[in-house]
Formats: structure tokens, C-alpha cells, sequence
């Protein structure tokens, strides 16, 4: 099926964009990437129970689901390329639902290594989605309000964050299961058989959540999509033809760093709440719901953003507030106790919401040509979200949950940097520079 080429000379701001529509159904992807990509914060629990996992090795969980970005990333480029991006969409949510199965043998056979496999294959799928959805996004329409719209396919992606842990967690998530376990623990035989019906409780919401993903790629391939012309035929706004490599694109380079940093700190901000209200002496049944807080908070900073970026307030603007805000809230929740501690770090999603909106347009102004690789970059680094998260469940199991959110902040101090003076350097085509 052949799709009319947009160009971006050809797309005016979204009020009289005729391909503004389509930004919705990009929406129902971005409520792919939050379900799936938050049931890590039900998983990293429910497999630290399941397998008898230390903090360490439960946050394999989110390694082998982010670890696929840094990894597949460039291939994603290369193979949306060929496909185009509609295509490479439909790709994606297939891998996803292939991932997705993989869950059912393992839950079957109680086998750790298989539920990683299973992450890291829905990762590669949603690596595909996000190296296609990011960049489409910021494209359809001028780069100032990119952050706008972005934010606003947040909002999809906050809601199925806040829908799926509640979900997950009510089905697997259950206190009786502890104390069963507990009551079992010199009855081998007994254990194991309660393990394995706590593992079984996994297999129909995974099964049902792979017909869904099939039945959405079904749909996204029918669907008029129109393709977004490529990066040789075309310049992305102003651009420096002396440019040679994407190395000489500093702004781009520090905005991976900062993009890498602040996805470790939003998993490990939404994964861990539900651990560290279980070591604050929190019932499970309960704190199954912690998740839900944090990406309500996120939820709540998308409107925000919509409302305020660009009339308001600029893209730098909204990242500095929201990294000086993320250092506040986490030195307040380590110098507080129980669920006051909790609420901060739960606070952490507020703060997050405007980054990662925020770094895509100041990250990939200028680079013309060199937008389709700038992006594979920043795709890489959504690794953040493997390497971070095994570092703080090191410092959970060396000291305490509740300590090891130190990590946090000298993360959100190199992303307020970014955003005061790290983005303009070497860009001559500024935005949003006060």
C-alpha cells in the first residue's frame, strides 16, 4: 500500500495540520509502551518472590528490558529505513507479542532465564516503536511546540502506566501468598507447589495481552498512516552543511547522557516504590498501588506541559524546573521516614514528566540530515533504564532501599545542567534559550 510522503516544509503548526489526526493513533502506541513497559514495577516484586531473587538480581527484570534499546537502537534506524515507519510499527508490536507469549512456558516452568528473554524480546519490539514514534512525533508540526505534543502522547502513556501495575499487581500481587509462604518455609514440597501457583497467575494476563498487541498491529496495518519523507530528501529545519559526523553535534551527545541518566532515574523511581514500601513495613496489597501514584504525578506534569510549552513557558525552562524539582524531592525523601518518604519519591513522577519531552526537540535542533541517527542515539540511550536500576538494587541489598536513592541526584544535577547551558553548546540554530 502506498502512502502519500509528508514533508516537513509541508507541515504547518497543529491547528491547520491535516495530519495532526494521525497523532492519534500514534496514542494508542504510546499506551502500548506505558502498559508494557510498567508492568516491570508489578514483575520486579512478583519474580523476586517467584524465583527467590535478591534486590539485585529482581532489577534483571528491568536490564533485560531497557538493555534491548541500547542495543537495537541503530538497527531500529537501519531497518525502519527499508520498512518505513508504519511498517516498522507493525513489526514492533508483533516482537512485543512474541514477548509477551514467552511468559506463559515460563511461568509454566518457574525459569527466570526465559521471563528475561521474554523482556528483552517485548524491549526490542517497543525499541523499533520508539526509534519510529519519537521522531514522527516531533515532526508533525513546528519544533517550539514539540514538547506539547509530545507530553500530550504522554498522557496516553501515563494512563496505561497507571492502569497496568494496578491491574497486574491485583492478579499476582497478594498478601495471603506471602504469609502461605512464610508458613511453608520448611515444607519444601509445599513451597514449591505455592510458587508455582503464584508463577501460573501470570499466564492469562499475558496470553490475553498478546491477542491484543496482534490485534492493534492488525489494525496500525491497515490504517492510513502516511509516511514521513526521509532525511535525504529533505532538511529539518536550519542546519550547518559544514557538519560531517555526528560527533560534532555536542548538544545532541550530552543530550544522550542526559536522556540515559534521567530514564535510570524514572524506572528506578517507578520499579523500586513498590520494594521500598514493602521495607518500610507497607502490605504488598497495598503497595502494589505506588506505581500507579508515581505515573499519576507524571500524568498530571503531561497537562501541565501541554498547557504551559511553548506560551508559557520554553522547553529549557520546563527541563531545568523539572530536574531542580527531582533533586528537591529526592533529598526530602531521604531525610524523611515511611510513607512521607514514600509520597516524595512518588513526587519524582511530577518531576519526571517534562524531561524526557523536553531533551527530544533541544537534542535533535539543528541536526538536519543528521535527525534519523540523532534520534538512534537518544533511542540508545533509554539503556539508562538497564544500567541504573541493577546499580540501585546493589545499594538496596549493600545498605537499604530507602539509601540507595542517593544515586538519584547527582542525575537530575547533570540534566539541570543540560538544560541551563549543556544544550546550547555548539548549536548555533537556539531554541528555547530563556
Amino acid at each position: 500500500m502506498n502512502h502519500a510522503q509528508v514533508r516537513l516544509a509541508d507541515v504547518v503548526p497543529e491547528e491547520n495540520n491535516p495530519y495532526a489526526k494521525n497523532l492519534w493513533v500514534i496514542g494508542i502506541l504510546f499506551f502500548v509502551f506505558g502498559f508494557v513497559t510498567w508492568l516491570g514495577s508489578v514483575l520486579i516484586p512478583y519474580l523476586k518472590i517467584t524465583c527467590q531473587l535478591t534486590n539485585a538480581s529482581s532489577y534483571l527484570v528491568a536490564f533485560s528490558f531497557y538493555i534491548s534499546y541500547l542495543i537495537l537502537a541503530v538497527p531500529s534506524a537501519v531497518l525502519l529505513k527499508k520498512t518505513g515507519y508504519k511498517n516498522g510499527m507493525v513489526l514492533g508490536l508483533i516482537l512485543i507479542s512474541i514477548g509477551t507469549l514467552l511468559f506463559i512456558p515460563a511461568a509454566y516452568s518457574r525459569t527466570f532465564t526465559l521471563f528475561l528473554i521474554g523482556q528483552f524480546i517485548q524491549g526490542s519490539g517497543l525499541a523499533i516503536l520508539q526509534t519510529a514514534a519519537n521522531p514522527y512525533v516531533v515532526k508533525l508540526g513546528p519544533i517550539e511546540s514539540a514538547a506539547r505534543r509530545i507530553s500530550l502522547m504522554g498522557i496516553s502513556n501515563g494512563i496505561a502506566g497507571i492502569i497496568a501495575p494496578i491491574a497486574l499487581g491485583t492478579i499476582i500481587l497478594n498478601d495471603s501468598d506471602l504469609q502461605a509462604l512464610e508458613s511453608a518455609a520448611d515444607n519444601l514440597e509445599k513451597k514449591a507447589l505455592l510458587l508455582q501457583e503464584i508463577a501460573n497467575k501470570v499466564m492469562a494476563p499475558y496470553a490475553m495481552m498478546t491477542v491484543v498487541l496482534l490485534f492493534i498491529a492488525a489494525y496500525i496495518y491497515r490504517v492510513d498512516l502516511p509516511e514521513i519523507a526521509s532525511e535525504e530528501n529533505e532538511v529539518v529545519g536550519p542546519t550547518e552543511t559544514s557538519k560531517t559526523s555526528i560527533l560534532q553535534f555536542p548538544h545532541l551527545l550530552l543530550g544522550a547522557v542526559s536522556l540515559f541518566l534521567y530514564v535510570g532515574v524514572e524506572v528506578i523511581a517507578g520499579d523500586s516504590i513498590i520494594l521500598f514500601g514493602a521495607s518500610q513495613g507497607i502490605a504488598l496489597s497495598t503497595a502494589k498501588f505506588f506505581t500507579s501514584f508515581t505515573l499519576s504525578g507524571m500524568l498530571i506534569g503531561y497537562l501541565i506541559g501541554i498547557i504551559l510549552i511553548p506560551r508559557y513557558i520554553s522547553q529549557a525552562r520546563a527541563l531545568q524546573i523539572s530536574a531542580f524539582s527531582g533533586i528537591v524531592f529526592c533529598l526530602l525523601a531521604l531525610v524523611t521516614e515511611g510513607k512521607t518518604s514514600l509520597s516524595f519519591i512518588a513526587l519524582l513522577g511530577l518531576a519526571n514528566a517534562l524531561i524526557y519531552p523536553s531533551i527530544w526537540p533541544l537534542a535533535l535542533n539543528g541536526l538536519g540530515s543528521f535527525t534519523k541517527i540523532g534520534s538512534s542515539l537518544l533511542i540508545m540511550a533509554i539503556g539508562g533504564g538497564a544500567i541504573l536500576p541493577l546499580i540501585y538494587g546493589y545499594l538496596a541489598d549493600q545498605f537499604s532501599p530507602h539509601q540507595g536513592y542517593w544515586l538519584v541526584i547527582p542525575c537530575y544535577g547533570f540534566i539541570l545542567y543540560y538544560a541551563k547551558y549543556g544544550h546550547l553548546l555548539g548549536n548555533k540554530f537556539k531554541i528555547d534559550a530563556v
